[in-house]
Protein backbone atom coordinates (compact mmCIF):
# COMPACT_ATOMS: atom_id res chain seq x y z
CA UNK A 1 0.00 0.00 0.00
CA UNK A 2 2.77 2.37 0.86
CA UNK A 3 4.43 1.57 -2.47
CA UNK A 4 1.15 2.19 -4.22
CA UNK A 5 0.66 5.86 -2.09
CA UNK A 6 4.46 6.41 -3.18
CA UNK A 7 3.78 6.00 -7.17
CA UNK A 8 0.74 8.41 -6.94
CA UNK A 9 3.10 11.08 -5.26
CA UNK A 10 5.89 10.92 -7.69
CA UNK A 11 3.67 10.28 -11.02
CA UNK A 12 2.59 14.28 -11.09
CA UNK A 13 6.17 15.15 -11.02
CA UNK A 14 6.97 12.90 -13.46
CA UNK A 15 4.12 14.43 -15.99
CA UNK A 16 5.01 17.84 -14.93
CA UNK A 17 8.96 17.34 -15.58
CA UNK A 18 7.75 15.50 -19.13
CA UNK A 19 5.66 18.37 -20.09
CA UNK A 20 8.28 21.18 -19.35
CA UNK A 21 10.83 18.89 -21.26
CA UNK A 22 8.25 19.04 -23.92
CA UNK A 23 7.80 22.94 -24.02
CA UNK A 24 11.51 23.36 -24.13
CA UNK A 25 11.42 21.57 -27.30
CA UNK A 26 8.56 23.07 -28.62
CA UNK A 27 10.09 26.64 -27.83
CA UNK A 28 13.53 25.71 -29.11
CA UNK A 29 12.20 24.74 -32.43
CA UNK A 30 9.44 27.71 -32.48
CA UNK A 31 12.13 30.59 -31.59
CA UNK A 32 14.33 29.37 -34.04
CA UNK A 33 11.73 29.69 -36.88
CA UNK A 34 9.86 32.98 -35.63
CA UNK A 35 12.22 34.45 -33.12
CA UNK A 36 11.78 35.42 -29.66
CA UNK A 37 8.77 37.34 -30.41
CA UNK A 38 6.73 34.24 -31.41
CA UNK A 39 3.46 33.10 -29.72
CA UNK A 40 4.03 31.23 -26.39
CA UNK A 41 0.15 30.05 -27.14
CA UNK A 42 1.37 28.35 -30.36
CA UNK A 43 4.53 27.02 -28.17
CA UNK A 44 1.98 25.63 -26.05
CA UNK A 45 -0.14 24.15 -28.99
CA UNK A 46 3.34 22.66 -30.17
CA UNK A 47 4.18 21.25 -27.26
CA UNK A 48 0.67 19.64 -26.96
CA UNK A 49 0.14 21.16 -23.61
CA UNK A 50 -2.58 23.73 -22.57
CA UNK A 51 -1.61 27.29 -22.11
CA UNK A 52 -2.16 27.01 -18.19
CA UNK A 53 0.43 24.40 -18.52
CA UNK A 54 3.09 26.54 -20.38
CA UNK A 55 2.41 29.62 -17.43
CA UNK A 56 3.11 27.22 -14.87
CA UNK A 57 5.95 26.46 -15.67
CA UNK A 58 7.02 29.55 -17.68
CA UNK A 59 4.96 32.43 -16.43
CA UNK A 60 6.76 34.77 -19.01
CA UNK A 61 8.90 35.09 -21.86
CA UNK A 62 11.75 35.65 -20.29
CA UNK A 63 11.71 32.71 -17.67
CA UNK A 64 11.03 30.31 -20.92
CA UNK A 65 13.96 32.44 -22.91
CA UNK A 66 16.06 32.20 -19.41
CA UNK A 67 15.98 28.39 -19.38
CA UNK A 68 16.55 27.68 -23.44
CA UNK A 69 19.72 29.61 -22.39
CA UNK A 70 20.70 27.75 -19.54
CA UNK A 71 20.85 24.79 -21.54
CA UNK A 72 23.95 26.42 -23.71
CA UNK A 73 25.72 26.68 -20.29
CA UNK A 74 27.92 23.58 -20.86
CA UNK A 75 29.30 24.81 -24.04
CA UNK A 76 30.29 28.53 -22.99
CA UNK A 77 31.90 26.88 -19.86
CA UNK A 78 34.15 24.75 -22.27
CA UNK A 79 34.68 27.74 -24.27
CA UNK A 80 35.74 30.34 -21.01
CA UNK A 81 37.78 27.65 -20.21
CA UNK A 82 39.99 26.90 -23.18
CA UNK A 83 40.14 30.60 -23.42
CA UNK A 84 41.60 30.63 -19.82
CA UNK A 85 44.15 27.64 -20.16
CA UNK A 86 44.96 28.26 -23.64
CA UNK A 87 48.96 30.06 -24.80
CA UNK A 88 47.29 33.01 -26.19
CA UNK A 89 47.50 36.36 -25.21
CA UNK A 90 44.84 38.35 -22.95
CA UNK A 91 43.33 40.50 -25.45
CA UNK A 92 43.30 37.66 -27.81
CA UNK A 93 41.06 35.59 -24.73
CA UNK A 94 38.64 38.54 -23.96
CA UNK A 95 38.62 38.98 -28.08
CA UNK A 96 37.69 34.88 -28.29
CA UNK A 97 35.21 35.75 -25.48
CA UNK A 98 33.40 38.24 -26.72
CA UNK A 99 33.29 36.59 -30.03
CA UNK A 100 31.47 33.62 -27.98
CA UNK A 101 28.89 36.11 -26.26
CA UNK A 102 28.24 36.75 -30.11
CA UNK A 103 27.55 33.49 -30.84
CA UNK A 104 25.15 32.94 -27.50
CA UNK A 105 23.51 35.88 -28.83
CA UNK A 106 22.31 35.15 -31.92
CA UNK A 107 20.77 31.58 -30.61
CA UNK A 108 17.50 33.21 -31.70
CA UNK A 109 16.25 36.41 -34.00
CA UNK A 110 15.77 39.14 -31.80
CA UNK A 111 17.43 37.52 -28.59
CA UNK A 112 19.61 40.21 -28.26
CA UNK A 113 17.32 42.98 -27.07
CA UNK A 114 15.40 41.10 -24.05
CA UNK A 115 19.20 40.48 -23.02
CA UNK A 116 20.01 44.23 -23.55
CA UNK A 117 16.65 45.12 -21.49
CA UNK A 118 17.60 42.31 -19.15
CA UNK A 119 20.64 44.55 -18.31
CA UNK A 120 19.16 47.88 -17.13
CA UNK A 121 16.87 45.54 -14.66
CA UNK A 122 16.74 42.66 -11.73
CA UNK A 123 13.87 41.84 -11.80
CA UNK A 124 13.98 39.93 -14.87
CA UNK A 125 15.03 36.21 -14.85
CA UNK A 126 17.48 36.97 -17.53
CA UNK A 127 19.28 39.50 -15.84
CA UNK A 128 21.42 36.88 -13.64
CA UNK A 129 22.30 35.44 -17.05
CA UNK A 130 23.35 38.41 -17.89
CA UNK A 131 25.44 39.32 -15.17
CA UNK A 132 26.49 35.94 -15.29
CA UNK A 133 28.23 36.99 -18.43
CA UNK A 134 29.60 40.49 -17.58
CA UNK A 135 31.48 39.36 -14.44
CA UNK A 136 32.96 36.68 -16.70
CA UNK A 137 33.79 39.58 -18.97
CA UNK A 138 34.96 41.04 -16.45
CA UNK A 139 38.17 38.86 -15.66
CA UNK A 140 38.75 38.58 -19.45
CA UNK A 141 39.01 42.17 -19.61
CA UNK A 142 41.27 43.00 -16.19
CA UNK A 143 43.91 40.00 -17.64
CA UNK A 144 43.82 42.47 -20.65
CA UNK A 145 44.02 45.38 -18.66
CA UNK A 146 46.79 43.96 -16.66
CA UNK A 147 48.95 42.72 -19.49
CA UNK A 148 48.48 46.44 -21.04
CA UNK A 149 46.18 45.64 -23.98
CA UNK A 150 43.05 46.38 -23.02
CA UNK A 151 42.07 50.43 -22.63
CA UNK A 152 41.55 51.27 -18.63
CA UNK A 153 38.50 53.16 -19.11
CA UNK A 154 36.39 50.26 -20.77
CA UNK A 155 33.71 48.49 -18.81
CA UNK A 156 32.73 44.75 -19.12
CA UNK A 157 28.95 45.87 -18.79
CA UNK A 158 29.50 48.22 -22.02
CA UNK A 159 31.51 45.17 -24.29
CA UNK A 160 28.96 42.67 -23.11
CA UNK A 161 26.46 45.68 -24.62
CA UNK A 162 28.95 45.63 -27.87
CA UNK A 163 28.54 41.99 -28.13
CA UNK A 164 24.89 41.94 -28.36
CA UNK A 165 25.06 44.80 -30.56
CA UNK A 166 27.35 42.93 -32.87
CA UNK A 167 24.98 40.04 -32.83
CA UNK A 168 22.10 42.24 -33.51
CA UNK A 169 23.81 43.75 -36.47
CA UNK A 170 24.91 39.97 -37.73
CA UNK A 171 21.71 38.93 -37.56
CA UNK A 172 19.29 42.03 -39.10
CA UNK A 173 21.84 42.70 -42.19
CA UNK A 174 22.32 38.81 -42.74
CA UNK A 175 25.85 39.73 -42.55
CA UNK A 176 28.36 37.21 -44.42
CA UNK A 177 31.22 36.21 -43.08
CA UNK A 178 33.95 38.77 -44.26
CA UNK A 179 31.44 41.57 -42.56
CA UNK A 180 30.76 39.44 -39.34
CA UNK A 181 35.27 39.41 -38.66
CA UNK A 182 35.18 43.21 -39.93
CA UNK A 183 32.24 44.33 -37.35
CA UNK A 184 34.38 42.58 -34.91
CA UNK A 185 37.64 43.96 -35.72
CA UNK A 186 36.64 47.22 -35.74
CA UNK A 187 34.82 46.39 -31.77
CA UNK A 188 38.04 45.96 -30.71
CA UNK A 189 39.61 49.05 -32.21
CA UNK A 190 37.27 50.03 -29.22
CA UNK A 191 38.74 48.35 -26.60
CA UNK A 192 42.33 47.28 -27.68
CA UNK A 193 45.45 49.88 -26.90
CA UNK A 194 47.82 50.43 -29.69
CA UNK A 195 50.40 47.94 -28.49
CA UNK A 196 50.87 46.58 -25.11
CA UNK A 197 51.86 48.36 -22.71
CA UNK A 198 55.33 46.25 -20.70
CA UNK A 199 57.33 47.16 -17.77
CA UNK A 200 60.80 48.01 -19.52
CA UNK A 201 58.67 51.16 -21.38
CA UNK A 202 58.86 53.02 -18.82
CA UNK A 203 62.58 52.89 -18.15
Amino acid sequence: MQEEVTDRARRPRADAQRNRDRILDAAEQYFSEYGVTGSLDAIAKRAGVGAGTLYRHFPNRECLLAALLAARDDALVARRDHLRSGSMSAADALGGWLEAITAWAGAFDGLPEPLRAATATSSSPLAVTCQGFITTTESFLRAAQDEGSARRDVRARDLFLAALANSWVRGAAMADDASAAALTELTRTGWATVRPVRADDDQ
